[in-house]
């Protein structure tokens, strides 16, 4: 009999049992997928690497820099900074705090006025010698009561703001907590953002790789949890002393019941094609902040990550939000995690067409030449988190009766949070077995 069971091979579940496993635990991780990584994960389809919706990994995670080997994921950065559509045009905000030359460009920019851009230096030197605990800690309200309350624009939220958080929040609403935003925000500002150079997969495998052989049983699904008892689908019955469950909210729920309540979900749609040229020249994120379309941001991946797609191809990824996508008959809500859409659907014929109207509008007639690789379908991209959400930043991971809970919607919905979680729970789990790290 293993010590501990945790179910779910996910980025918490992974770095649950490698603290376990460190700890000298006799672990196992079960896993209904062919693979690890749950949300977090790379396919390769006709040579490129699509990652599971558009991904990236923010280097400032104070547990990311803790738990991953960057040298080894061979990171590639985007340029800081974005490119924002605009008034039918493009303008690029760059970094000045890192690229000074960018300073009087982004000044000029047509997005938002002088004063805007001075604010959001306010806020950056605010949050910047802040404490990651402090930051959580700070009044919450929505994002938007937020940029509101700090004098931002009605220009500079609509233009910059909602297509920003919209591709990392997935909330183009921003009635996101003003908590996550204020991380997100401080995070972005300390460090890159990046991806892997073999994509995002590349995460849950360098966790994978530190546990020994037998620790991971992956195509198990786990049809429910209790004291002591992890039961399987095909009737087997595993048991340990500590049972940790280390998926998404909703699944988490099912398994716990009314010990986790379901958080809800954000989705997201992503929209993959292959291109002989890539529509911009800089590897930087495209915001679409006229909300003309159903694409509210587009990154150009091989120009970060080569890697990416065949030589002498590149590889462009559009993310359209759940609510764009559901105007075209496309619903989220319910269903696995992930799929690939079924491209030949009426629904997503439409969305295509219009994704494509788009991006001519934006880049031209070389849209013309883009191939769809794959249309993603991730239902449970992230967590709700909204305003009270995060009173406490960090919720309980220890249930009680051996039983333990981790994943990102226990702290901030992101890859700090899921990662930093799943150490919360092994500590938990190594004080119930009465070991130490």
């Amino acid at each position: 009999m293993a010590e501990a069971i945790v179910v779910g091979a996910g980025l918490a579940g992974l770095a649950c049992a490698r603290v376990l496993h460190r700890a000298g635990v006799d672990v196992r991780v079960l896993e209904a997928a062919d693979g690890v990584g749950g949300r977090v994960r790379t396919d390769v389809v006709e040579g490129f690497r699509l990652d599971r919706g558009f991904q990236v990994l923010l280097t400032a995670y104070p547990e990311a820099r803790t738990v991953f080997d960057y040298a080894g994921l061979d990171l590639r950065a985007f340029r800081p900074g974005a490119i924002v559509r605009r008034g039918g045009r493009f303008h690029r905000l760059g970094d000045p705090w890192r690229e000074p030359s960018s300073a009087l460009g982004t000044l000029l920019a047509g997005v938002g006025s002088l004063v805007d851009k001075l604010r959001i230096a306010g806020l950056r030197a605010e949050l910047a010698d802040l404490p990651l605990d402090a930051v959580l800690a700070r009044p919450e309200r929505s994002t938007l009561a937020e940029l509101q309350r700090r004098g931002f624009s009605a220009a500079m939220i609509d233009g910059f703001f909602r297509p920003l958080l919209g591709g990392i929040l997935l909330d183009r609403s921003l009635s996101t907590s003003s908590r996550m935003f204020e991380f997100v925000f401080q995070m972005m500002g300390a460090g890159d953002v990046a991806v892997p150079a073999r994509g995002m997969g590349e995460l849950p495998r360098q966790l994978a790789a530190a546990l020994p052989a037998g620790v991971l049983r992956l195509e198990t699904a786990v049809a429910g949890v209790e004291r002591g008892k992890v039961g399987l689908r095909g009737g087997e019955t595993l048991a340990a002393p500590a049972i940790v469950v280390a998926t998404e909210g909703h699944s988490a729920h099912r398994l716990l019941g009314t010990a986790v309540a379901d958080p809800g979900a954000r989705a997201v749609f992503a929209l993959h094609f292959a291109a002989p040229r890539p529509p911009i020249d800089e590897p930087m994120l495209v915001l679409g902040g006229d909300g003309d379309g159903p694409i509210n941001n587009l990154a150009p991946t091989s120009l970060v990550a080569p890697e990416y797609a065949p030589s002498g191809q590149h590889l462009v990824t559009a993310s359209v939000l759940a609510e764009s996508a559901q105007a075209f008959g496309l619903e989220a809500a319910a269903g696995p995690a992930f799929v690939a859409e079924n491209p030949s659907s009426e629904p997503a014929v439409r969305l295509v067409a219009a994704a494509r109207d788009q991006m001519r509008a934006w880049f031209g007639s070389p849209v013309r030449e883009w191939r769809l690789l794959r249309i993603d379908r991730v239902s449970a991209a992230q967590p709700r988190q909204d305003p009270g959400a995060l009173q406490p930043a960090e919720r309980p991971v220890a249930l009680g009766e051996g039983l333990f809970v981790c994943g990102d919607h226990r702290e901030t919905a992101s890859i700090q949070g899921a990662l930093h979680s799943g150490r919360r729970a092994a500590d938990a789990v190594l004080r119930h077995l009465g070991r130490t790290a």
